[in-house]
């Protein structure tokens, strides 16, 4: 690779890396409001919709920045990738596009709605308002997933031109959106994004529960999240082993990265930690013999095709890849051993006096965001050298007019851009975070009549209006 090369490539992983962290967020939060929001309905208890307007907050500041970070990918398909835009426009073009009139604007739109609709619009609009705006967020990773889904499996396209005007253009728009790999890397996405909301809500629930801080909003928020991380933590396990049956069928140098695996006359075995070294074509550490071929094949002694199948120059970069799969899997392991151990507490009733499981989920809302990121850089690196697979190599896809200064101050300017962002987010939301949700705003549907009692006389007592 030259600098050019690999400085473009850094710049697209620091804007995704950055812009990565709130799409999950936003996408897990957007569930458990119509969760809360449904419950409240469902109850009229007051403690459920000072859950919803609480977390409806702090889902709008994620929204807001997520939206900001996520603008500047699209410019830079432009100025870095012209060829690739060129090449793929048609295609990944049309994908972003129904993103923004399917997804975004729904989104966007109900939040207003969401926001401060309150004693303004009925409650079944309301509900229905949360509905759409979780709706509108999952969409959005829907139309995503799918465009970067066919880089990896194009399907549905013909080549039109040679050479440099070559570009790929829609046969068939269905089966470009279900390509082979679309549906199962949608899956896999949105368990991940739902783990993410779940801890965040987890971490700041046991926060308070800690600090002896709004205790019963606390306790009830953990509760309806840790619903939410078991159904995701399960769906993650069963979708992660449908993705990695496609990528052994549609990807296999991919899949032999995944697990080191050189010797394509022998079944892999699965290794639990180990070091690759790609110059001597093999792995070693702690491995279960076959027992990858057992998870493609359902034979263990079934040989996986190999990395020494693949020319050198059509393979990813190896331990790389394998690390970072291996870091996805293993912090997913935890995250689910945390859930199991929680819920065993809850059922011996001693979940919120198990203090030192308290303190291990407050900073454990990094984790699904360090696995969200390891298992997306696995896959696109995964896919190296190619941009669009099989297709149009990574080094081609490059305009040929920018140079690396040029990248080089965007990088730069990009990256101190992102920090401050991502500072104002962490500001704002340890703000937020502080103030808690007793300072909220509880009063309820005028038109409905419901009283709310304690909360009322609460606020009154506090000066909130």
């Amino acid at each position: 690779m030259d600098s050019v090369e690999i400085l473009a490539r850094i710049q697209f992983a620091v804007t995704i890396s950055f812009h990565y962290i709130y799409p999950p967020l936003s996408i897990g939060l957007g569930v458990l409001i119509v969760i809360m929001e449904g419950m409240f309905l469902r109850t009229k208890n007051p403690l459920y919709e000072q859950m919803t307007k609480f977390w409806i907050r702090i889902f709008a500041l994620t929204f807001a920045i997520g939206v900001a970070t996520g603008i500047v990918m699209e410019f830079e398909f432009g100025t870095n990738w012209a060829t690739y835009s060129r090449y793929v426009g048609d295609i990944f073009g049309s994908a972003l596009a129904a993103e923004g009139i399917f997804a975004f604007f729904l989104e966007s739109g109900f939040l207003g709605l969401l926001l401060f609709g309150w004693n303004r619009i009925s409650p079944a609009m309301h509900f229905f308002s949360a509905i759409m705006v979780s709706l509108g967020s999952m969409f959005s990773a829907v139309w995503i997933v799918v465009a970067g889904s066919w880089m990896q499996t194009p399907a549905g396209y013909h080549i039109v031109g040679t050479g440099m005007t070559a570009r790929a253009e829609i046969t068939d728009f269905w089966a470009m959106v279900f390509n082979p790999s679309s549906m199962e890397r949608l899956a896999h996405v949105l368990g991940g994004a739902w783990i993410a909301g779940a801890f965040l809500v987890l971490s700041v629930s046991a926060f308070y529960i800690i600090k002896k801080k709004h205790t019963e909003f606390a306790q009830s928020s953990f509760k309806i999240a840790l619903g939410l991380a078991a159904f995701g933590c399960v769906f993650q396990f069963v979708t992660g082993h449908i993705s990695a049956e496609g990528v052994a069928k549609n990807q296999p140098a991919k899949m032999a990265a995944y697990e080191g695996h050189f010797d394509s006359n022998k079944p892999a075995d699965q290794y639990l930690i180990g070091w690759v070294n790609e110059k001597t074509g093999t792995t070693s550490g702690l491995a279960i013999p076959g027992f990858a071929s057992f998870l493609v094949h359902g034979d263990a002694s079934k040989p996986l095709t190999g990395l020494n199948s693949f020319p050198p120059q059509d393979r990813p970069m190896v331990n790389p890849v394998f690390q970072l799969y291996h870091w996805m899997i293993a912090i997913g392991i935890f995250l689910t051993l945390m859930v199991i151990v929680a819920i065993v507490q809850m059922w011996r009733k001693k979940l919120f006096e198990t203090r030192w499981l308290m303190l291990l989920f407050v900073p454990s809302v990094i984790l699904p965001q360090l696995a969200n990121q390891f298992g997306w850089f696995a896959a696109e690196m995964g896919r190296q050298p190619w941009i669009v697979y099989g297709l149009l190599r990574t080094s081609d896809a490059l305009s040929k007019v920018v140079t690396a200064n040029q990248i080089w101050f965007s990088l730069i300017l990009f990256t101190a851009i992102y920090m401050l962002l991502f500072l104002l987010f962490v500001y704002l939301m340890h703000k937020k975070i502080t103030k808690g949700p007793i300072e909220e705003d509880t009063s309820t549907y005028s038109e409905n009549k419901l009283v709310l009692p304690s909360l009322s006389k609460q606020a009154s007592v506090k000066g909130v209006n």
